[in-house]
């Protein structure tokens, strides 16, 4: 699988997919959507798909495919080539979702939550599959959130296309297993070969599971946040985990807009319609704030 995309920029995503088969374009095929990666603190989160015609679903199902969690790392390896090698009917598209990216969406001015960000990328597969030519005519998707709510959605975005999203749809639809094991190589792949542009001191790629409970992981944050610059952009650092590493182990920062000690913030909203009401600095925009921009008075 050539992450190559991902290394030249790991802070954005990327899109990796395999050729449509022929016959994926003539007959009604049936699709599956699942990610590798949700509630990890490190790495990216990815997205995949993956769909064959209805009359061959058993042939898929002849390879066994199973929830990449059951499987081990070399089985999901095996499986994935397998379907590789089975490209005359069987397809898949992926994206990848980097650290950066989704902290600076749940963290961003307008807020973009993980669930939202999740239901999108899916939509946006769907949509990648069709227009491929993919002739898409069922949809079974791993829930993220309520499923009914979820199914509602996907349904109206594509009417023409039966949908069903369930919990544990992984377990009990082979061709979400499919995509479940298309994302957790992905996401393997990787985590395991990450390019960190940050010129690390002793870096250390023992970081355990990535999970937030993790000790291990745990360890690895405390161990390599920078006091001044924060975390490398391995880390998802909207992640509350990262946050308190931070508030211990960094470098506060005070802006020089900031409200020291002995000023006042606003008073009750009737004192500003008293006689002689106090005078306060107008503080510069949220804009501005957010930005640490400031107007220039020396050129």
């Amino acid at each position: 699988m050539d992450l190559s995309e991902l290394d030249r920029d790991s802070t954005g995503r990327c899109r990796l997919n395999s050729p449509v088969p022929a016959v994926c374009r003539k007959e009604p095929c049936i699709l599956g959507v699942d990610e590798a990666g949700r509630g990890p603190v490190l790495g990216p989160m990815v997205y995949a798909i993956c769909y064959c015609p209805l009359s061959r679903l058993a042939d898929l199902e002849a390879l066994k495919v199973a929830d990449s969690k059951t499987l081990s790392e070399s089985e999901r390896d095996r499986l994935f080539v397998k379907m590789q090698e089975d490209g005359d009917f069987v397809g898949w598209a992926l994206d990848v979702l980097s650290p950066n990216l989704i902290s600076t969406s749940m963290l961003g001015r307008v807020k973009y939550n993980l669930n939202s960000l999740s239901h999108d990328t899916a939509t946006g597969l769907v949509q990648f599959a069709l227009d491929q030519g993919v002739k898409v005519a069922q949809v079974f998707v791993d829930t993220v959130g309520l499923p009914d709510t979820y199914q509602e959605r996907l349904q109206k975005r594509f009417p023409g296309i039966e949908v069903t999203v369930k919990a544990k749809a992984d377990a009990l639809y082979p061709v979400v297993s499919a995509a479940s094991i298309c994302a957790k190589v992905a996401r393997d792949q990787a985590v395991k070969n990450w390019h960190f542009v940050e010129k690390l001191q002793g870096l250390d790629a023992d970081y355990g599971s990535g999970y937030p409970n993790d000790p291990k992981t745990k360890a690895w944050l405390r161990k390599h946040v920078e006091p001044v610059f924060g975390f490398p952009q391995f880390v998802r650092f909207s992640w509350r985990t990262a946050q308190s590493i931070l508030e211990k182990e960094a470098e506060g920062v005070m802006w020089e807009d900031s409200l020291t000690g002995d000023q006042e913030g606003p008073g009750r909203i009737t004192s500003y319609f008293s006689e002689g009401a106090r005078v306060r600095p107008r503080l510069p925009h949220r804009y501005f704030q957010e930005r640490g921009l400031e107007s220039a008075t020396i050129l």
